[in-house]
């Protein structure tokens, strides 16, 4: 059986926090018509609470870049990149140099900020682009991506597992990051159908005091209260747990705020205003129930890409969550 079969028989999706089948994004890929078709893998992870990319570059190199190779060979004149936030290229430059001598794979440096993990910012970034901003979709990188070309864009955890796959070796497992107020901080290989509760039971992180986690990503992930933990976690696999009563809510958001107000690209206004509203109502305390609601509305509806219609979740879940709205 070749590659795309397995990975659609498979179910492995994309581990970047999107979630796309990876089977199907191969068969797009592999029916659009272009000249010469590009890999690129997403090493980009610049997220708080989110680390399972640098473990596994630590930890399993070969094996992301076997993943690669297959897709090179799965694409006829095609060529990869694998796309390195500066501390990762600085960390691994010179093992993954020395995987990819004689391939056609280029190390790239990452130059921007958070946003440059979104994949059209990404291309961009490789392109040289002036501006670090994302592209109106469709058409998709899948279709017309770098240089004009089809792409594949692939998380370094995906390009793992596609070698797993190939192997028959994939378990219908995923990497966790845990982190916070707990005392077995770190990467996991876990099922994918557990839920947070018995992921943090099984690596002794459940704590005995109060406690709220987010899950997903370290600043995009929801917000989860004890009782709701019988959830599978999705997103990045963050997991980041909060102790009750020494957290202060309001400066949680404000580092979030903060955050998302760094990361965005200024490209569209409800992301670049409605951050900035929100972290004014979180930074004075004086928070407007109305006005946040519409708020999050307007963004999730309207912002350009997904920096801004997930900035909300957060904020929102944990607002009402803790009953401070």
């Amino acid at each position: 059986m070749t590659i795309i079969p397995k990975l659609m028989e498979s179910g492995l999706t994309g581990r970047g926090g999107g979630g796309f089948p990876t089977g199907k994004k191969w068969g797009i890929v592999k029916k659009a018509k272009g000249d010469k078709k590009y890999i690129v893998c997403n090493g980009s992870e610049g997220e708080p609470g989110v680390f399972k990319d640098r473990y596994i570059l630590e930890k399993y190199p070969e094996e992301v870049i076997e993943g690669i190779k297959i897709a090179l060979k799965t694409f006829p004149n095609s060529s990869a990149y694998i796309f390195l936030n500066k501390n990762y290229y600085k960390k691994f430059k010179t093992k993954l140099k020395s995987l990819t001598k004689n391939l056609p794979i280029t190390l790239f440096k990452k130059t921007g900020g958070y946003l440059s993990g979104e994949e059209t910012v990404l291309l961009n970034e490789i392109q040289k682009e002036t501006k670090y901003e994302p592209r109106l979709k469709p058409p998709y990188p899948t279709q017309s991506g770098l240089f004009n070309q089809p792409t594949l864009i692939n998380n370094v955890e995906t390009f793992y597992y596609i070698a797993q796959v190939a192997k028959d070796k994939y378990k219908q497992t995923r990497f966790y990051s845990i982190s916070g107020d707990i005392p077995n901080k770190g990467v996991f290989e876990l099922p994918i159908s557990w839920s947070a509760q018995k992921i943090l039971k099984e690596t002794g992180n459940f704590p005995a005091h109060p406690f709220f986690v987010q899950t997903g990503g370290g600043a995009m992930g929801e917000v989860l209260l004890p009782k709701e933990l019988n959830q599978k976690v999705e997103g990045a696999g963050a997991i980041i747990i909060y102790d009750k009563k020494k957290t202060d809510s309001f400066k949680l958001m404000e580092k979030w705020a903060k955050f998302f107000l760094k990361g965005n690209c200024d490209k569209c206004v409800p992301c670049r205003e409605g951050v900035y509203r929100i972290n004014e109502m979180v930074r004075t305390r004086k928070i407007d129930c109305k006005i946040l609601s519409d708020l999050f509305f307007v963004m999730e509806q309207t912002s350009f890409c997904p920096l801004g219609k997930g900035a909300t979740l957060p904020f929102k879940s944990l607002c009402n969550k803790l009953q401070l709205l």
